[in-house]
């Protein structure tokens, strides 16, 4: 992997496959550059795609005071990197960091995000402030494990496959990156869509979600499309929240799809 550095000097590691556009994807929480590595594969024909460990993950630096601002200026350095006219695609809590980046006003001029786990209305702050007041306390008492089972019953594992997952091999990877679910935490604040603050977005954005993921995922969805001054919304039959590469990949294809010689002019 290569690495470049953030403003505050933290390196952050990155993979570049493939050809034309550059298009940058942003991993949710417990996530690495390998995570996507088959939606990276199958966007490669057409796009230069850009896969990166966020702060605190996989070959990434991390100061330990990580805040919003901290990981918008990593994605901003990984978008320089990437190229002229990058697109950027995020994932869960990585698609909140692309909006709050864009917000920021990240040049991007396309857009797209998959469930950003938002939480609107009132039962929906009140289950974050829980979510968020649990967490904080399994990470100051340094219980990463459980850290990680809250976040895998958020996602809708079952008890007895996240016990299983306890003596997989994959389990102590997961544990190290434990503290950076404080950082998706912070991404999406009260679980209440920014809609003041993400109407700077000045990207052509699309919001997508699952036909089959829960009721209030894809309300929240549809109310996040609305807030964004371009944004429009999608939804993909038959997935859920773990959206199959080899569906999502096509409609992302669709949406980045580029002008060879726009792109070749602009690089």
């Amino acid at each position: 992997m290569d690495r470049i550095l953030s403003a505050d000097g933290t390196p952050i590691a990155y993979r570049r496959q493939g050809e034309g556009p550059p298009l940058v994807l942003v991993g949710g929480a417990l996530s690495v550059a390998a995570t996507d590595a088959v939606l990276a594969a199958l966007l490669a024909p057409r796009f230069t795609v850009v896969t990166y460990d966020r702060r605190g993950r996989g070959a990434s630096g991390d100061t330990g005071r990580c805040t919003v601002a901290r990981e918008v200026e990593d994605l901003a350095a990984v978008v320089g990197a990437a190229g002229a006219g990058a697109s950027v695609f995020g994932m869960s809590a990585g698609g909140a960091l692309a909006l709050e980046a864009a917000a920021a006003g990240l040049p991007v001029e396309l857009l797209a995000v998959y469930e950003p786990p938002y939480t609107p209305g009132a039962s929906g702050l009140r289950f974050k402030a829980r979510c968020t007041a649990r967490l904080r306390r399994l990470l100051a008492a340094g219980d990463r494990g459980a850290a990680v089972e809250l976040f895998l019953s958020l996602t809708g594992v079952a008890e007895e496959t996240a016990a299983r997952m306890r003596r997989a091999p994959v389990w102590p990877e997961l544990e190290s990156m434990a503290h950076t679910l404080a950082y998706d935490d912070a991404l999406l604040g009260d679980g209440a869509i920014p809609a003041e603050r993400f109407s700077a977005v000045t990207a052509r954005a699309l919001v997508i979600c699952g036909g089959f993921s829960s009721a209030p995922a894809r309300a929240a969805t549809r109310t996040l499309a609305e807030a964004l001054p371009r944004g429009r919304h999608r939804t993909l039959t038959g997935q859920t929240r773990e959206v199959a590469p080899q569906v999502l990949a096509p409609v992302l294809t669709e949406f980045f799809a580029r002008d060879v010689y726009a792109y070749g002019r602009a690089s």
